[in-house]
Formats: C-alpha cells, structure tokens, sequence
C-alpha cells in the first residue's frame, strides 16, 4: 500500500512538473509574442509592413509625402524667429510635431518595402510633379519666406502653408481611394482630417491679419 502511495505521489509529481514546464513555455511565448509586438511598434513599422500587402500606389504616396512633409517641416521651424503672431508659431509648432513622426514612420515602410527613400535636402521640384498640383513650394517661395519677418511672415506663411496643405490633401486622398496598405491608407485619412482642419483655421488668421 505504500508503495503504490509512492508510486502514485512520484508520477503525480512527474505529470506537474511536465505541466509547469509546457506552461511556462506557453508563458515565455506569450510573453515574447507581447514583447516582440511591442518592440516592432516602438522601433518603426518596418517588421509589420514586410507582411503586410501593398501596392504601387502605397509606394508613391509614401516617396511623395516625405520631402512633402519635409518642406513643411523647413517652413515651420522658420516662424519662431521670425513670426509676429503667437498662433503662428503656435500653428507651426504643432506642424512639426505631428508630420515628424509621420516622415519617420513612412520611411520605415519603404525600408520594409525595399523601396528607395527620398533624401533630406534634395529638389523637391521633382516630387511636385509626382501628384500634379502638390503644393510644393518653389525655390523662390522659400527665398521669399525665409527674408520675411513680423506680420509679413506671418501673411506669407499662413498663404503658403495654405497651398501646401491642400496639396497634402489631394495627395493623401488619392493614397485612401488607391492604396492597399492598411497604415498607409489610415494615415491619409489623419491628414486629410488634420490638415483639412489646419487650412480652415490658417485661413482664419489670414481673414484677421487682412482686416
């Protein structure tokens, strides 16, 4: 009798030690799927668009926003010396913080993809005509801002990130009626909201400043 007590003990005790094991394995897993999850987001979308479909369009809307956003970026980060306006710069700091980050996470797809990666710096002449009326800036509109200061920036810059908006606009709406990827088509309709909300509040201030 106490040897089939022993008996039953030990392979209780195999059976909960093999059950411990199997869990913890499903635990770690869990736990690495979690992790693995969280570190791809938190580097850049890069793990998540390998797997995930896209299409030409995905490709161009992602090469054409980049230098797109990049010029915004160079016009914002001219109010703050130069800008009269508190909104202005206010308006401009808040351009920077969210098309920053977008420049990072679109770069991250087309490194997923394969695809090329537009430069900083280079002629962003070249990207306008990828989506017609783009809004891009020319060389001499650029000139002209960075000279201006007071409520001469402020008029200049709020006409032209008008124009630059709605080529944003038309770029991103082309990218939510045409694109596959899911990321790709989301972010569109963010800026199509955002900046669609930007230009009526932009326009706003140009009724002020005009008055």
């Amino acid at each position: 009798m106490t040897t089939r007590n022993l008996t039953r003990r030990a392979a209780l005790v195999a059976v909960t030690g093999v059950a411990s094991v199997l869990l913890a394995a499903c635990g770690s897993g869990a736990g690495g799927a979690h992790a693995g999850h969280g570190t791809s987001a938190s580097l850049s979308p890069s793990a998540s668009a390998t797997g995930t479909p896209h299409n030409a369009q995905d490709v161009a809307f992602a090469q054409g926003m980049i230098p797109h956003h990049q010029q915004a970026l160079e016009m914002a980060r001219l109010a703050d010396g130069r800008a009269s306006s508190a909104r202005v710069k206010d308006l401009a700091a808040r351009i920077e913080k969210a098309q920053d980050p977008e420049i990072r996470t679109m770069t991250g797809w087309l490194k997923a993809w394969g695809e090329q990666v537009p430069m900083a710096g280079m002629d962003h002449s070249g990207h306008a005509g990828m989506s017609g009326m783009s809004g891009m800036m020319s060389d001499d509109d650029m000139a002209a801002l960075k000279k201006a200061t007071g409520k001469d920036f402020d008029t200049k810059f709020l006409s032209l990130m008008v124009e630059h908006h709605q080529g944003a606009v038309e770029m991103a709406t082309t990218e939510k009626s045409k694109g596959q990827y899911g990321p790709a088509t989301g972010m569109a309709d963010d800026i199509v909201s955002a900046q669609n909300a930007e230009i009526k509040e932009m326009k706003q201030l140009l009724g002020k400043s005009e008055s």
